[in-house]
């Protein structure tokens, strides 16, 4: 049975622009969006990771182009942008982790913020355009480390420069959207733009530094101890295909509903899904033969939320979506992806199998 939100009837032949095709939750939406039979064009900087899923899994083979560039270089952008003609756009294109953004808060800033804004600008003169999604984060909210979910109205924040970029582009969208694309007078430019908080994901082929289970993941194989710095921090864990859903769900809402979609939606997990650390940390090393076991990670470490959960209610009234996989599938995806490919299954085969898996109801 076909996921009846993936709708191939849609996709089909659908021209689409995505920023950061080359990231890791890029990868995998580009070969969702190919599977789906999309005509996806992709823009983004060379894989920051070596290895990396988008070379590993050769994630270029099915996109329709894939051009090398810099979303901060508005020239090239623009020029890319208007090249293909897409109906829909999906940025991704981000500086995407909390603990480099510490280290270079300038690249962030500049890539988060003025790339989103070079994006929006660039989409101004492309009359094909229909829909616009940005997507963001979970951590653009003042965390109160509370025990109840963010809303979409609640207030922004963002307390290190990564938050703090996300928010603000979340700010300069909304700038956009009431000066350019107001919702008032969508008869006359026919473009929505809403913008996507997800969760924290997890999934095969993420190499990231300074993430949870891609550092699990070499510690397995480094057999040494596994180093975490925050055991009873709480995040909304998710298979990184279920925002991806979301992101598609929302883009089609958009193209067919226009201005009538709420214009900020989060994607997260079921509320018994929202784990701590230590709590994920057990679940894999249980589920992985001869695992080592975990310790503190000694030192001072910059800050970093104690509890983040998101409500994802506006997502099920607005758009119908709701989580479809749980916490321990996603982990066992996680670790099924991790073995086949250490069993020398070529990365692009193990992760097309998980895309069809779930365009088929997992």
């Amino acid at each position: 049975m076909i996921n009846d939100q993936l709708d191939k009837t849609f996709w089909a032949d659908r021209p689409v622009f995505l920023t950061g095709h080359t990231g890791f939750k890029g990868s995998w939406l580009s070969l969702l969006l190919s599977e789906l039979g999309a005509v996806v064009h992709g823009y983004a900087l060379a894989p920051a990771s070596e290895p990396a899923l988008f070379t590993m899994a050769k994630i270029e083979d099915c996109l329709s182009t894939s051009t090398i560039g810099d979303i901060r270089d508005f020239k090239a952008l623009n020029a890319s942008l208007k090249s293909v003609s897409p109906e829909i756009v999906i940025h991704m294109a981000a500086q995407p982790l909390v603990r480099q953004s510490y280290l270079d808060p300038l690249t962030t800033f500049s890539t988060n913020v003025m790339g989103t804004v070079n994006l929006l600008e660039a989409a101004r003169n492309v009359s094909s355009i229909k829909a616009i999604v940005i997507v963001t984060t979970d951590k653009v909210y003042e965390n109160q480390n509370s025990v109840w979910g963010y809303r979409e109205s609640d207030k922004l924040g963002g307390f290190d420069p990564y938050s703090s970029s996300k928010a603000c582009t979340e700010i300069a969208t909304t700038a956009y959207r009431q000066s350019f694309f107001n919702r008032d007078k969508y008869e006359q430019h026919g473009v929505a733009i809403a913008t996507a908080r997800a969760g924290n994901v997890i999934g095969g082929g993420d190499f990231s530094t300074d993430r949870l289970v891609p550092d699990i993941f070499r510690a397995f194989a480094a057999k040494q101890p596994i180093l975490i710095r925050n055991p009873r921090a709480v995040r909304p864990w998710q298979h990184v295909l279920e925002p991806l859903r979301g992101y598609l769900v929302l883009a089609k809402a958009l193209s067919e509903r226009g201005a009538n979609i709420y214009p900020t939606i989060n994607f997260g997990p079921k509320v018994c899904d929202a784990l701590t650390v230590e709590e994920i940390v057990r679940m894999l090393v249980g589920d992985w033969q001869h695992a080592p076991g975990w310790a503190i990670q000694p030192g001072e470490h910059p800050y970093e939320s104690q509890a983040l959960r998101l409500d994802i209610t506006l997502a099920s009234d607005q758009l119908g979506w709701k989580p479809q996989i749980g916490i321990e599938q996603a982990l066992a995806l996680c670790c099924d992806w991790q073995r086949c490919t250490n069993a020398s299954k070529h990365p692009h085969d193990v992760t097309v199998e998980q895309v069809r898996a779930y365009i088929h109801k997992i």
